[in-house]
């Protein structure tokens, strides 16, 4: 294969004799993105321009359209910001002091400040080490009296475990609160984000697979009755003009954010496209390379579509900082997503949990760090990040093993693979 990762004696070299330049690669750059679409961007920008409706505007109606279409839900509601999004979805549950909220430590911070903010509590609930997500099988044990809903994250850009958590949910009948703000598209058995709970969050930060040119948040449901009070809250509770039914909050969706987001739209699947065959690529230099010995990739679990936001390795913990500098010093962008797990956040000390208590959500924020995965990404700058790490484990560190095991549904595809004759 032409560019192609392979070990001679001990080192990565390319198949072919010609080296391959150490270019630089950057974690992220949304300006390959946007570039193409400038015209577009700038027509749409203008027509609210000339309109002068720059909050609520006509735009902002036909895209919570358009992504509740896109989502499988009913209606759409949008709002400031994704971190918006989930203060909302609570607030229309009245939500308060005395009450806990069950949700994920290895997430973004505004999943559990969103809880925090009303005065509640935020009971954190253990990882699934291969998904990152929520451990649904953990989940139950934290239901007592006080709980008022259950906040899944589907983190990276891949659903949590929704059925089951939708069954425990409808056991104490509580509501369950998508934060999907990683995983617009994302499926789990062919229903989108969004759609599989009670009400889905989203986040069009710039950062995201679908991100505006600012914050902007949007809100998904099925009840069309939690739509109207999603609505309401978003605008002071203020419904007919100066008459305030609740106590809402100003958090509208700007009509530029909009207007830029349903350009951008019409690309989100061939861009998740192109993210997955990303991610496909990585796994097979990292194989061809043999760092698959001691670089865990990302699985899509099944029942699962998967849309990478993120692509998230694991390293052993005693090289993942050392990993990073490296990678850092050769101008290739990485990140670490999440150094410290919210239980053990300052700011939560008062909700009382240790060291230790959430251990796969320790391990995971001391072992993942991210690599490239944006759309426009190049073969040849993926073949540039796997090499660096190549380059990292070959300069005298010992290729410790991993201790966390192929999950049980890879290893059944493979044997099935292999009885059919398929490599």
């Amino acid at each position: 294969m032409a560019g192609s990762l392979t070990q001679n004696n001990g080192t990565l070299a390319p198949a072919e004799s010609k080296p391959v330049p150490k270019i630089p690669v950057p974690l992220l750059d949304v300006g390959r993105q946007n570039s193409p679409l400038r015209d577009q961007i700038d027509r749409a920008i203008g027509k609210v321009l000339d309109s002068g409706r720059f909050v609520l505007g006509p735009e902002c109606g036909q895209l919570e359209q358009r992504i509740a279409s896109y989502s499988h839900a009913v209606s759409a509601v949008g709002c400031a910001s994704g971190s918006d999004a989930l203060l909302l979805a609570l607030m229309c549950y009245g939500i308060g002091p005395g009450d806990e909220v069950i949700l994920p430590s290895y997430t973004f911070f505004a999943t559990a400040s969103a809880v925090w903010r009303l005065g509640a509590k935020p009971v954190f609930v253990d990882i699934d080490p291969v998904t990152f997500n929520i451990d649904s099988d953990k989940i139950e044990q934290h239901v007592n009296s006080a709980t008022k809903a259950i906040l899944p994250v589907h983190l990276f850009g891949q659903c949590a475990e929704m059925e089951i958590i939708n069954q425990i949910a409808q056991r104490h009948s509580l509501p369950v609160i998508e934060d999907a703000a990683q995983a617009i598209g994302a499926e789990y058995d062919g229903q989108r984000a969004g759609s599989l709970g009670d009400i889905g969050c989203f986040s069009f930060y710039p950062t995201k697979n679908l991100g505006g040119m600012g914050d902007a948040g949007m809100l998904t449901t099925k009840e069309t009755t939690l739509a109207d009070r999603l609505r309401l809250l978003a605008a002071h509770g203020m419904s007919p003009r100066y008459y305030h039914s609740l106590v809402g909050l100003n958090s509208r969706l700007d009509t530029i954010q909009a207007a830029v987001i349903m350009v951008k739209l019409t690309h989100l699947d061939r861009w998740a496209q192109m993210r997955r065959n990303n991610a496909e690529e990585y796994e097979q230099l990292f194989r061809e390379s043999g760092l698959d010995k001691v670089v865990r990739s990302p699985t899509t679990a099944v029942r699962r579509t998967h849309v990478w936001n993120q692509y998230i390795i694991r390293v052993p913990a005693s090289k993942r900082d050392e990993l990073r500098e490296h990678l850092q010093a050769n101008d290739v962008g990485s990140e670490i997503y999440y150094p410290i797990p919210l239980h053990l956040q300052e700011c939560f000390q008062a909700a009382g949990y240790a060291e230790g208590d959430l251990p796969e959500s320790e391990r995971a924020a001391k072992e993942t760090i991210a690599l490239p995965i944006f759309p426009e990404l190049t073969r040849e700058e993926q073949i540039r990040v796997v090499e660096c790490i190549g380059e990292f484990f070959n300069q005298g560190c010992a290729l410790e093993t991993h201790p966390i095991p192929r999950p049980k549904f890879l290893k059944k595809e493979t044997l099935r693979a292999k009885a059919s004759g398929v490599s």
